[in-house]
């Protein structure tokens, strides 16, 4: 692999698939600078992954202001060198009908691709100072594949802009060596569904997709790895890749 020595950011950095990727992307050598809200999840994740704290920071704060992302690439310049990954893996999801959609409920979405957003703008430019980079974005099979069961046009709105970003980017920084790719995952056992479905309920959409099991954090991680490093995706910008059990492949 590539990735030894890499400064990688992870959004969304303090459990599921943030967590999951972070611990994989030390595994393997990289310096890590992780982002959320929370910032007791992120101190815990963080002393977990190294309790010494010389190769994993953290910043806590709301990236869809424009300062936040500004000031997570400024202290992994400052502590690490530069920014060689972003993995915008920030999320919320809440299946709603369109009709009982709220503007709080639209303005949190799309505050969530301000971050992606502006996340990109401040590491892009930190990566044209060097030699280039990877951005991997976390977008949603749903923005792809709507599903009647599940009614989520707000999540998918946003999404689906961060699709649309992903490929953007992806053409626009090509020829400073910046690869921006995206992920679509569709149901993944994470805490983001622990609000809404009973252990029971989860376990329900295993059947759903075709390979007879919902995802698990490990299989998105993998995903996100081969995506963020040269050695293996060092010819692939601008995907949206689907990491869904089969989802989007038809109907099951």
């Amino acid at each position: 692999m590539s990735l030894k020595n890499k400064v990688v950011v992870i959004t969304g950095g303090g459990s599921g698939i943030g967590a999951d990727a972070a611990h994989a992307f030390h595994k393997i050598g990289a310096k890590i600078v992780l982002n959320g809200r929370r910032e007791e999840l992120l101190a815990q994740t963080a002393h977990t992954i190294d309790p010494t704290g010389e190769t994993v920071i953290y910043v806590a704060g709301d990236i869809g202001q424009p300062e936040t992302s500004q000031s997570i690439v400024k202290l992994a310049v400052e502590r690490f060198g530069g920014v060689d990954v972003l993995l915008n893996n920030a999320g919320v999801f809440q299946p709603k009908p369109f009709l009982e959609h709220t503007e709080a409920d639209l303005d949190g979405y799309l505050n969530l691709l301000r971050g992606y957003f502006f996340m990109s703008q401040s590491a892009i430019a930190q990566m044209r100072q060097g030699s280039g980079g990877a951005i991997v974005n976390v977008g949603s099979m749903w923005a792809n594949h709507a599903i009647a069961a599940t009614p989520c046009s707000g999540s998918s709105t946003a999404k689906g802009g961060v699709h649309a970003l992903t490929r953007n980017l992806a053409i626009e920084f090509a020829p400073d060596q910046i690869r921006v790719n995206a992920i679509a995952p569709a149901v993944v056992e994470t805490p983001l569904f622990d609000a809404l479905l009973t252990p029971e309920q989860l376990a329900s959409f295993n059947s759903f997709h075709p390979l007879g099991r919902n995802g698990q954090v490990n299989d998105i991680t993998a995903a996100i790895l081969f995506l963020a490093d040269d050695a293996f995706s060092s010819w692939i910008t601008g995907v949206v890749l689907p990491v869904d059990g089969g989802v989007t492949a038809g109907r099951n």
